[in-house]
């Protein structure tokens, strides 16, 4: 019997918006099953998650807790898109539509000059997602699509399902090395604060965008997340950027996400960026 194909998703960088995330599973899963070939478990009751009379995943059921006491962040997660931003393609992926009403980012001039080549020139072109490159932190979350937290003592995993980027995040005691060599995701630990768990990451190179609207950073960046789990199906990030090269002072986002349920992450492959090349040349 020939072997079944798994679910790829095949990711051709462009500018464009990124679809909805259950519209573009919807897609692939009925490709797949059309064919006759799995689909990477898209749909899969997990064991061990609380449910309704109906069977349903009851998201509104008590935070899970790990052996040790603390919330278990374990799942997949995705971001919610937040009140009052525009939608469609006007939507951006924008640091501000994640602030308190009335903040602002506080940019040095030379990055509010660059963010305005990037945004309003440039209209986002350029960004290094389009070239297969990391989204980087906060950027990462921002796409509709899904992240998994694995929480381990000692190491918390997160994988991003777009482009099969992953980071981690030690929390055996360790501090930061003394030769960090600048990276896409920097270096990580974690640590807990109450019941809030709290990624403390500097190292970094200065080639990622923050968001897809070109907002710049240093390698004199610094970020801290803190996640804090509601309830089984909901959970905030507050991710704030110390960056005194680039910003006069740090400054917070705040991203509401909603688990997954009863799912599993897609194989998520950039094709190469074989586009690039035929956009120059177009433009020659």
């Amino acid at each position: 019997m020939k072997p079944a194909k798994a679910a790829t998703n095949i990711i051709v960088p462009a500018t464009a918006g990124v679809p909805n995330i259950m519209m573009m599973r919807t897609a692939i899963l009925f490709a797949y099953l059309a064919g006759g070939a799995s689909a990477q478990w898209i749909h899969y009751p997990v064991p061990g998650t609380p449910r309704t009379a109906d069977g349903k995943p009851n998201l509104t059921a008590p935070v899970p807790k790990a052996p040790d006491g603390k919330p278990d962040l374990s799942g997949i997660w995705l971001r919610v898109r937040p009140a009052g931003s525009p939608g469609g393609p006007e939507f951006g992926n924008t640091v501000t539509y994640y602030m308190a009403p009335g903040a602002t980012v506080p940019l040095r001039p030379w990055a509010a000059e660059l963010l305005k080549k990037r945004r309003y020139v440039d209209l986002g072109g350029g960004r290094p997602s389009e070239a297969c490159l990391p989204h980087g932190i906060i950027g990462g979350m921002l796409p509709t699509v899904p992240f998994k937290l694995v929480q381990h003592p000692g190491l918390t995993l997160m994988l991003y399902e777009q482009l099969n980027h992953y980071r981690q995040i030690f929390t055996d005691g360790r501090t930061w090395p003394d030769d960090m060599q600048p990276s896409w995701y920097g270096y990580s630990i974690g640590y807990w604060e109450g019941d809030t768990f709290v990624i403390d990451t500097q190292g970094f190179n200065d080639k990622t965008w923050l968001d897809d609207s070109g907002h710049p950073h240093t390698e004199a960046m610094r970020t801290y997340e803190r996640f804090h789990r509601i309830d089984f199906g909901h959970m905030n990030l507050e991710i704030t950027i110390d960056d005194p090269v680039a910003y006069t002072a740090p400054w917070t986002v705040t991203l509401h996400l909603e688990l997954m349920p009863d799912t599993e992450m897609i194989e998520d492959v950039c094709d190469n960026e074989k586009d690039a090349a035929h956009y120059d040349a177009l433009h020659r």
